[in-house]
């Protein structure tokens, strides 16, 4: 939890759950609970809660296998570029403010989706193989976000770092497709405020990654890193 990763944590979670929120995820999610757990979507109402949850949940960890693995390639990466560290989090910022921008819908063309739209309702057996296929095909889709994330995993310097943080984004993706399955009636009912808000959702994952991306490219980042470095060191484990 040294270094920025006190930063970066909250950071990328909050990605994660604008990701399950966005067009991707959001309108399709009836037909992915269907496919994994297969289940009819006419009777995802009244389907077995435990068998629901065992494929959303197995689905989540194919998915988060893809992005873990991507973080700890980036971080890996990020670990080889540490002598031009100050460079790199300059760049990762701006990089940042642009996917910002883009998840706004400022960027003309960065916000097209290229998605799996059907697939077979595998069921439970196959279902983590079909969480891979979705995490790879999602990544276009998902966009910013899981951009970004990937740009803070580089930015973090090493591998293992890396994996962290794209872990923190699948859980945050993940957790609410399997309280979506245990709870589905609630879930979508409460979701539908969601849909007739979903621009503010949007508009809120985007100031994330633009002040994010503010506060690296102005040095605000580090200080605050350095800061944090300072109070978790003026702790002692009591004995």
């Amino acid at each position: 939890m040294s270094g920025s990763l006190a930063v970066a944590i909250p950071v990328a979670a909050f990605a994660g759950l604008v990701s399950f929120f966005s067009p991707c995820v959001l309108p399709l999610l009836p037909g992915y609970l269907s496919y994994v757990s297969g289940v009819g979507v006419q009777d995802l109402r009244t389907g077995k809660r435990g068998r629901l949850a065992l494929g959303a949940l197995l689905f989540v960890l194919g998915f988060t296998l893809v992005f873990v693995a991507g973080g700890a390639l980036f971080g890996a990466a990020g670990q080889r570029l540490r002598p031009y560290g100050d460079t790199l989090t300059i760049v990762a910022g701006a990089l940042l403010i642009v996917l910002g921008l883009a998840f706004l819908g400022l960027i003309p063309g960065l916000q097209r989706e290229w998605r799996i739209k059907r697939a077979p309702a595998v069921g439970l057996v196959a279902a983590p193989l079909l969480g891979v296929v979705f995490g790879i095909g999602w990544t276009p889709c998902l966009g910013p976000t899981l951009s970004a994330v990937l740009i803070l995993a580089g930015n973090e310097g090493t591998a293992s770092r890396g994996a962290l943080l794209t872990l923190v984004y699948g859980l945050g993706l993940g957790i609410p497709f399997v309280l979506a399955a245990l709870f589905f009636a609630r879930f979508m009912g409460a979701l539908e405020f969601v849909k007739r808000h979903q621009r503010a959702v949007a508009i809120a994952g985007g100031a994330l990654l633009i002040a994010t991306g503010l506060l690296m490219v102005t040095g605000v980042w580090n200080e605050m890193v350095m800061q944090l470095q300072q109070w978790a060191a003026g702790f002692e484990v009591a004995v």
